[in-house]
């Protein structure tokens, strides 16, 4: 049942992760400029007299508020608040059955932690008015969930099985396994901020400011602010200053994107070709089948002009891929007590 619920979790938070980019993509993201409630209310239907008064301040639905996007809102604040009373639930457990598990509870107990700050930042999202840097924090809080709670998952299937040469989780040799262990970490690293640059990209609304590929503005090396596109603290849409944010701040926030996710390509490829040659070729095939469907959806996203199901895929597959590149972290550092 303990493995059961954490599966459950993780499989909950890989929805919630591309729900949330749903939500903000779709303008809901301030469908209820309150938290935790609606106005005050537990649900939109509750809220729907104060809905329809700032629908007709904004003059119609166009704006931020309206009854489907409080819906979006809220629903997405639902299924989190239900993640985290499971991870309560699995933090508890980890502590009562600490010695029926074998297993220290402190990993859960961080994922509690997380969990928390996470919605803190869901709060701040809304109180802050979609401060890009919150929102990104936001991001970065829901993926980090992720990869803890994958790990405890495979913690409870790996722990009984270190020893076991020749299952799922342990290759028949486990030493070339074992000696690709940094540089799994490295491409979890590398993985991690690009993450954070794709969140960059799209809290502060930059993915169509280059719509030309391989170029961007029909240049490899286009007019660009850097120091204006990442200086952090500063309202969405506005520079450190106040001034609106200009096309070339954009434009480097979305060319730092591309550029990582060269790197994280080429990285991440030769990552999955090592793995496949050391006897993971099933979780070699998985890592270059999720990145090349991550390549062909941020490709697709510049192709087609930001679609909305491209873009909320783009952010699903980057949760998949992570899901991959912490499996191998965890087979290989799994090697290296076997061998």
């Amino acid at each position: 049942m303990y493995r059961k619920l954490i599966l459950l979790a993780v499989v909950v938070t890989l929805c919630l992760i591309p729900f949330g980019a749903w939500v903000r993509l779709t303008d809901a993201g301030l469908g209820c400029p309150d938290w935790p409630g609606c106005y005050g209310k537990l649900t939109p239907t509750d809220a729907i007299d104060a809905i329809s008064r700032a629908v007709d301040v904004q003059g119609g639905e166009h704006g931020p508020v309206s009854l489907g996007k409080a819906w979006r809102e809220m629903a997405h604040r639902y299924v989190a608040s239900g993640l985290g009373f499971l991870i309560l639930i699995i933090a508890a457990w980890a502590v009562a059955r600490r010695e029926s598990l074998k297993q220290s509870p402190t990993l859960a107990l961080v994922i509690v932690g997380v969990v928390i700050l996470q919605g803190m930042f869901g709060k701040w999202t809304v109180t802050l008015l979609l401060k890009p840097a919150i929102v990104t924090g936001h991001l970065i809080g829901g993926m980090t969930v992720l990869a803890l709670l994958t790990w405890l998952a495979l913690r409870q299937f790996g722990g009984a099985m270190a020893g076991r040469t020749g299952s799922w989780l342990s290759p028949v040799d486990p030493e070339p396994l074992a000696r690709l262990l940094p540089y799994a970490r490295i491409g979890l690293v590398l993985l991690a901020v690009q993450i954070v640059l794709g969140g960059w990209v799209s809290t502060n609304y930059a993915a169509l400011a280059c719509t030309d590929l391989p170029t961007c503005q029909g240049s490899l090396w286009p007019t660009m602010k850097m120091s204006e596109g990442f200086h952090i603290a500063r309202e969405l849409g506005k520079t450190a200053t106040g001034e609106g944010l200009s096309l070339q701040a954009l434009t480097a926030i979305h060319w730092v994107h591309r550029l990582g996710a060269g790197v994280i390509t080429l990285w991440i490829a030769a990552l999955a070709l090592a793995t496949a040659r050391v006897g993971a070729p099933r979780l070699g095939l998985g890592l270059a089948g999720g990145l090349g469907l991550q390549v062909v959806l941020g490709l697709s996203n510049v192709w087609f002009s930001l679609p909305l199901p491209v873009a909320v895929a783009h952010n699903a597959g980057a949760a998949l891929l992570l899901v991959g590149i912490v499996v191998l972290n965890f087979r290989a550092y799994l090697a290296t007590r076997i061998q």
